[in-house]
């Protein structure tokens, strides 16, 4: 008997009925010789502190660093998952080989190695299914390929290093950080990857309120309608530019030179997951979560190919199959392929390149096409086509030209771009960038004389924008640096924060723990956030690039380059070295610290600590009596240096008294935030996985819904549903086999009794009354 192990119940339907299996029991499916059982993505979990020692449960400092000397599994918590887990490991004893057939990447191998680990059968031998789509015929040749499962030790190995990493530095560093700044039960949440994150947005936050604007002046003059830019730059003062202005006013212009060059525009790579959630993102505004739940359920719906990829490339072997692909999109993009004759496409290796690919190849359709499809479904599909389907056009021609003019010995230039030939681009015709690229100037000839209107303008500097979704994704795929060229992208993903499956999770995970925040487009660090980079003073715990080098190291475990044991005791001596240095004042009490508004020093008064460029016009000032509170030189240092105060004191408003942490802003300005508890809500027990995303289905008051419907999650059975009261097992049935089986007891509107079958699907309760068709509920 061969054992088959799924990572969602979905997956295990779609290849029983490919195997031809059709007999379903409680938690499997059998036939054909092979039972086919699954997990709720992680059933299996890393042992908690006390589970390997008592005293490790109480939070004290002289406990830690905590590092277990052989780190254990445990069974998640909820009543589903340890049914299911039991299951499985009944299975598993009784088999002859396993199959994993999880999803085929770093966490799909852990979530198979950590089950197999805890049911106790790592002797048995057993194979993995390797595939990027769940169509047909890719689970059929995955089947009649498939690799020793050892050969994918190094990947587990990885896996398993992320895994405990992640566990020791975060479990530590909360637990010191909690335990040397934490009041009335405030929680600090650290992460090895998630603290970098939050960091690089408070910086930027703070780059932006600290921004002071200057003025500039730039001379330009206008010369046959065309505007020519004075090739000096700007001027920093406005008399050097009047005084070149009046030298050129009342001469002539004269063409120096015309240069005209053509300028070809590749159609872009295809997509990898965080290029997808950066497109979705400006696009249509979806949040890079979003838009991974989507792409996940086109993946199980088999439209797509496997969305957790880190490749834009496709493998040469898959040249064949472009032909009866775009064939087959014919049917939705049959103007869009019309301009290709499929028998001569251009199969370049800028797509086509095998050293690109690693675990899975880029994002494309599959030749399943889609039905209805719901409104994001159908956006993000569209999008994925379209890239396809651009890959195979011609490129995009452009006419550049670049002219130069002087007058008195004063030079200038302009440069005009005219589309010759969209290609590629005629696909996004309706985006507006079009018309933006282009700027047309009139015919000039060189050594052509005439008269011109000059002129200056005034500006001022911007400060830099907030992250969006998309410019944070870009700026973790690449460790903190910012890069705009396609080859050093590529180069830089090896050292990226996070993977592309895990960087929609750690952005959620900041806004849950209210570190960051969602306004519009943009992601905002909120007061906590920035109270907590305040906090921490070691700052290889917030540093992008040491994160990205351990991603890379990581990386270099899957390929046998890197030994884990090396790793995992270069991550033990790290938090070693945070528990020693965290006796590191965060704050020089010997000095004051500077001006929030001019960065001049500040110095004490009679009355309060002013700006010591006062004679120059700085009026800053933090007053001795703020809110009631006396500011003392160490509150006073704590303000300028760290914009809050380290502990709580007593605040004075009107007739209310208070706890609260003083702030001072960029600006000058103080402020308060109230003293709260910040420990996270205990989680509900979940009575399955949601069948949509990566949540957890709960109880609530009036319904059993996806823990994660903040972030866009629609999962929901109503718990009462025409007239009957939907119990808990009935639901339990619903989410882990698809269906109830016929209940009585429902009423209609007009009291009419009636039995029905309850179906979950896509989200949504279907009765289903045999007799006629299914109607939502």
């Amino acid at each position: 008997m061969k054992v088959i192990l799924t990572e969602k119940p979905s997956v295990a339907r779609d290849i029983a009925r490919c195997l031809n299996i059709r007999d379903k029991r409680d938690g499997y499916f059998e036939g054909n010789g092979y039972r086919i059982t699954w997990a709720f993505g992680h059933l299996v979990e890393l042992k908690e502190p006390d589970d390997y020692h008592k005293e490790w449960k109480r939070w004290s400092l002289e406990s830690l660093p905590i590092i277990p000397e052989k780190f254990g599994l445990k069974a998640r918590g909820d009543a589903s998952a340890k049914k299911q887990l039991n299951t499985i490991k009944q299975l598993f004893k009784a088999a002859d080989e396993i199959i994993c057939a999880t999803d085929a990447g770093r966490e799909g191998e852990l979530i198979f190695r950590y089950i197999l680990s805890w049911s106790q059968c790592l002797s048995k031998p057993f194979k993995r299914l390797w595939i990027s789509s769940l169509t047909d015929d890719a689970i059929r040749k995955g089947f009649a390929q498939l690799q020793d499962g050892r050969l994918y030790d190094n990947l587990y190995r990885a896996a398993k290093c992320r895994s405990e990493s992640d566990w020791i530095v975060g479990l530590n560093a909360t637990r010191l950080y909690t335990l040397k700044f934490g009041q009335k039960g405030t929680l600090w949440t650290i992460g090895r990857v998630q603290t970098p994150v939050l960091a690089l947005i408070v910086q930027r936050d703070a780059e932006i309120a600290n921004f002071i604007p200057k003025d500039f002046w730039e001379l330009q003059t206008l010369y046959r309608e065309a505007v020519f830019q004075y090739v000096g730059g700007r001027f920093d003062r406005q008399a050097d530019a009047e005084a070149l202005l009046s030298r050129i006013d009342g001469h002539e212009f004269r063409i120096t030179d015309v240069k005209g060059k053509k300028e070809t525009v590749n159609p872009p790579l295809l997509y990898d997951l965080t290029d997808l959630q950066k497109d979705m993102s400006i696009r249509h505004g979806f949040t890079a979560d979003r838009t991974l739940t989507c792409a996940q359920q086109l993946y199980e719906k088999k439209h797509i190919t496997y969305p957790r990829t880190d490749s834009r490339y496709l493998t040469n072997d898959m040249k064949a199959g472009m032909k009866p692909l775009l064939e087959k999109l014919r049917g939705p993009f049959g103007p869009q392929i019309a301009p290709l004759d499929l028998d001569k496409l251009a199969l370049s290796a800028r797509y086509f390149n095998n050293a690109k690919v690693t675990d899975h190849h880029a994002i494309i359709p599959t030749t399943t096409l889609p039905g209805t499809l719901s409104h994001d479904e159908e956006k993000l599909y569209q999008a994925i086509a379209i890239r396809f389907i651009a890959a195979f056009y011609p490129p995009c021609l452009k006419q550049v030209t670049t002219v130069q003019g002087e007058t008195n010995q004063v030079k200038f230039k302009a440069i005009g771009t005219v589309i010759v030939s969209p290609g590629w681009q005629a696909l996004y015709k309706n985006d507006g960038k079009k018309d933006k690229e282009q700027k047309i100037l009139p015919e000039f000839t060189q050594g052509e004389t005439g008269p011109h209107q000059p002129s200056v303008s005034q500006g001022k500097t911007t400060p830099p924008k907030p992250y969006t979704e998309a410019t944070l994704l870009s700026i973790m795929e690449s460790a903190g640096k910012t890069c705009d060229d396609e080859t050093l992208k590529e180069a830089l993903k090896e050292k990226g924060l996070g993977t592309p499956a895990t960087r929609a999770a750690i952005i959620e995970t900041l806004i849950r723990r209210r570190y960051i925040e969602r306004q519009k487009k943009n992601l905002l660090s909120t007061e906590s956030g920035r109270h907590l980079i305040g906090l921490i003073a070691d700052d290889r715990l917030k540093s992008a690039a040491m994160t990205g080098e351990w991603e890379s190291k990581l990386k270099q475990i899957e390929q046998s380059a890197y030994d884990p044991d090396r790793f995992m005791a270069e991550i033990i001596q790290f938090t070693q070295k945070i528990k020693d240095e965290s006796t590191r004042p965060l704050y020089d009490a010997g000095r004051l610290g500077d001006c929030p508004l001019c960065h001049k020093p500040v110095i004490e008064g009679r009355k309060g600590y002013g700006c010591s460029g006062w004679k120059d016009g700085c009026q800053f000032v933090l007053w001795k009596q703020t809110y009631g509170v006396p500011i003392t030189h160490d509150l006073a240092s704590q303000l300028l240096q760290l914009g809050r105060t380290l502990q709580a004191v007593a605040v004075h408003i009107d007739d209310n008294v208070f706890n609260a942490q003083l702030t001072l802003n960029g600006q000058g300005e103080t402020g308060y935030i109230k003293a709260k508890v910040q420990m996270q809500p205990a989680e509900r027990e979940a009575i399955a996985a949601c069948p949509l995303c990566s949540g957890r289905i709960i109880e609530t008051a009036k319904a059993y819904s996806c823990s994660e419907w903040r972030n866009g999650c629609k999962a929901v059975i109503w718990k009462t549903i025409a007239h009957k009261k939907i119990t808990v097992a009935m639901a339990k049935k619903m989410l882990n086999t698809g269906q109830t089986g016929v209940l009585k007891g429902f009423k209609s509107a007009k009291g009419t009794a009636f039995d029905a079958n309850l179906k979950f699907v896509d989200g949504k309760v279907q009765m289903d009354f045999a007799s006629r068709p299914s109607k939502p509920v």
